[in-house]
């Protein structure tokens, strides 16, 4: 049985998210709670549109004449993986188009039950690229900026690199809660351990989601925080640049 997918919108010309440009689509839904988040109205699964995976790529098509060679589909969100029987489907059509397929994921659902190992692989089976999110080394401190502990998302990490699957590795620095020299450092060696990491991007903290909090009637957990200085963010690529 084939199942709708809620979704939260789309975007056609991305070109962040991936190689080259990419068609978008943001799910809905996410279970993590992270202090920066500048899209909480995509937390709620329910308040997506329902869309069936081959309605996304007739739409999706429409766009590649602009994607060239690298170009492609990339899933976002909210948090991609909740959704995971739906991105199965939708990249299985997808590669029977030819269309360059990648996952921008935090991991958070990643788990090591039998069921859900064998769905994410065959999830693999059709993804060229997976743009992972990690958002803190230490576990008490990811617990703390997301309201869950890292420990699977960095075992999904390390299940990637058994699969060699192409890894971008995304780190967003927020001062006071994820710029910190010794986690910087931690997360360098880890990604050397890995072996697949292909790309690292550091993405500075901003405050342009804050007033999303308050139009949901929610505090915005980091009020008074300033995004990064130039200096610290160079720092930052410096020590995590492979």
């Amino acid at each position: 049985m084939i199942r709708p997918g809620y979704v939260h919108s789309f975007e056609t010309f991305g070109s962040v998210d991936g190689p080259g440009i990419r068609f978008v689509v943001f799910l809905a839904g996410c279970a993590m709670r992270c202090q920066y988040c500048h899209n909480p109205d995509t937390w709620n699964m329910q308040t997506g549109k329902k869309y069936y995976p081959q309605e996304i790529i007739e739409k999706a098509l429409k766009y590649k004449p602009y994607w060239g060679n690298e170009g492609g589909l990339t899933v976002s969100g909210g948090e991609p993986l909740l959704q995971i029987d739906f991105l199965i489907e939708l990249f299985r059509l997808a590669k029977r188009k030819g269309i360059s397929t990648a996952i921008d994921t935090a991991g958070g659902p990643y788990s090591d039950n039998p069921l859900f190992q064998d769905r994410f692989d065959r999830l693999m089976h059709y993804t060229d690229v997976v743009l992972l999110d990690i958002k803190q080394m230490d576990p008490e401190k990811h617990k703390s900026l997301t309201g869950i502990d890292n420990k699977n998302i960095l075992s999904m990490a390390m299940h990637l690199a058994e699969l060699e699957k192409p890894l971008w590795v995304r780190h967003v620095l927020v001062p006071e809660k994820t710029d910190f020299d010794v986690d910087l450092k931690k997360l360098k060696g880890f990604m050397e351990a890995l072996g697949n990491v292909e790309k690292v991007e550091v993405l500075p903290y901003h405050t342009l989601g804050a007033f999303k909090w308050k139009d949901l009637g929610m505090e915005y957990p980091l009020e008074g925080i300033e995004p990064p200085s130039q200096a610290r963010v160079d720092n930052a690529i410096a020590i995590l640049t492979l």
